[in-house]
């Protein structure tokens, strides 16, 4: 894999207290937390610590949630604009600052090829770097394993370029022509938009993703949210429960300051709007029947945050600036069912429909009917495994630099409780003899 490290050289021992695999943000946050309780461990990570977000990004990539909300495990954001978005470069320069401070006891350029039970009772680590045994393993490499492509895709024709998101850069490594971007969640309209600014004709193929407004009422919507308590909100106290975690974010930027994406204003500005892929043939593409309805749904939740925000700001008498109410500036005359890619210029297609997790080199019954790791708040039912860094895991910032200090902090509580439940009753004192 290019950009992969050599491994360290240093031997692996034949066994650990704990074995982290992964080493991103959730990974060294586990290390971090591990090394405060004095709990020795070793960190696999398959690339080096990062590459997800140094080169799996576009030019153009930003967070989408304020600066303050980075909050790793005794490392806030602490630069000069909290409620701006860093871009890239500075995501990783964060990230590597962490790094340093922790100082994990990492292998980079490592990657686990099984997880299993060893008779013993231990978990079998096999590396690309040789064996150990763990009595604990933390699964810290998330839930972006595997661009989706559909299968339809064999379908377009030899001359049409495709582009996952994973390897989007910029509009320049597109050849000329028009671009459609399949899917409509964070990175596709953030891509969508990039295209556009460019001065690309753009068509997007709209999803079911909900948005979220930017700035309500005088004030920007996450600092509302945050005091409604909705980062708070646990998993398990949510109204969907566990499916949660299946849904899609909503979607908004943080480029040029952080804007709301209301897609309505970018067909009035000329982006070719279309409801969910349905099926490719040849060189047509063809479409559910369900463009106006997404574009409505995804607004009622932006309009329901909004309402959730009025009855707040009532409830506590806020004095806040009144806003007008939310208006549709465009409306499909009816759902286009179909796209002929050459009668409209089109030369590449971006897929932005998200990734699966790959989790084929865990050989142990944790996982429920759609492949999916089973935990209650990352603690798996396969006594001393735990899963850390995915979405709603416990809170919707689980998979977020908001929230992932939290949960690492807990499942290291857990693993100490069982280490010290585990260690043998220290042995009586015989009676001094006179």
């Amino acid at each position: 894999m290019p950009n992969t490290p050599a491994p360290t050289a240093s031997a692996l021992a034949p066994r650990y207290p704990v074995v982290v695999i992964g080493g991103g943000q959730a990974g060294l946050s586990t290390s971090h937390y591990l090394q405060a309780q004095g709990i020795d461990h070793v960190v696999f990570e398959k690339r080096r610590s990062f590459d997800a977000w140094r080169l799996d990004r576009w030019d153009t990539f930003c967070l989408v949630t304020p600066n303050w909300q980075c909050r790793l495990p005794d490392f806030p954001y602490a630069g000069p604009d909290p409620k701006g978005f860093m871009v890239k470069d500075e995501i990783v320069a964060y990230l590597e600052a962490f790094a340093r401070k922790v100082r994990p006891p990492i292998h980079e350029g490592v990657g686990v090829t099984r997880l299993s039970r060893h008779p013993s009772g231990a978990f079998q680590v096999e590396t690309t770097m040789g064996n150990c045994l763990a009595d604990h393993v933390v699964v810290a490499t998330g839930g972006y394993d595997l661009p989706i492509v559909p299968p339809c895709a064999h379908s377009l024709p030899a001359g049409i370029r495709q582009v996952h998101s994973v390897d989007y850069r910029n509009p320049d490594q597109l050849p000329p022509g028009g671009v459609l971007v399949v899917g409509s969640g964070q990175s596709g309209v953030q891509i969508m938009e990039d295209l556009h600014l460019a001065g690309r004709q753009v068509h997007l193929a709209v999803g079911s993703a909900p948005r979220s407004p930017r700035v309500y009422r005088g004030r920007e919507a996450t600092e509302w949210l945050f005091d409604l308590g909705f980062y708070q909100l646990t998993v398990d106290r949510h109204p969907l429960g566990d499916e949660a975690r299946h849904k899609t974010n909503h979607y908004m930027t943080g480029r040029d300051g952080g804007h709301e994406i209301d897609l309505r204003r970018f067909a009035l500005q000329g982006v070719k709007l279309y409801g969910t892929l349905d099926d490719i043939q040849g060189g047509t593409v063809h479409f559910r029947p369900d463009l106006g309805r997404n574009l409505d749904e995804a607004d009622e939740v932006y309009c329901a945050i909004r309402r959730d925000i009025d009855k707040y700001i009532a409830a506590h008498g806020i004095q806040a600036p009144e806003e007008p109410p939310f208006e549709k500036v465009w409306a499909p005359e009816a759902d286009p069912l179909t796209l002929d890619l050459a009668a409209q210029g089109i030369t590449s297609i971006v897929w932005a429909i998200g990734f699966r997790p790959d989790y084929h080199w865990i050989d142990l019954p944790t996982f429920d009917g759609r492949g999916h790791p089973s935990f209650r708040r990352g603690v798996s039912p396969v006594e001393g495994l735990y899963f850390l860094g995915l979405p709603w895991l416990n809170t919707w910032g689980s998979g977020r630099f908001l929230g992932v200090a939290e949960d690492a902090q807990h499942l290291v509580e857990v693993i100490a409780q069982r280490q010290a439940a585990r260690a043998p009753a220290p042995a009586p004192r015989l009676a001094e003899t006179a």
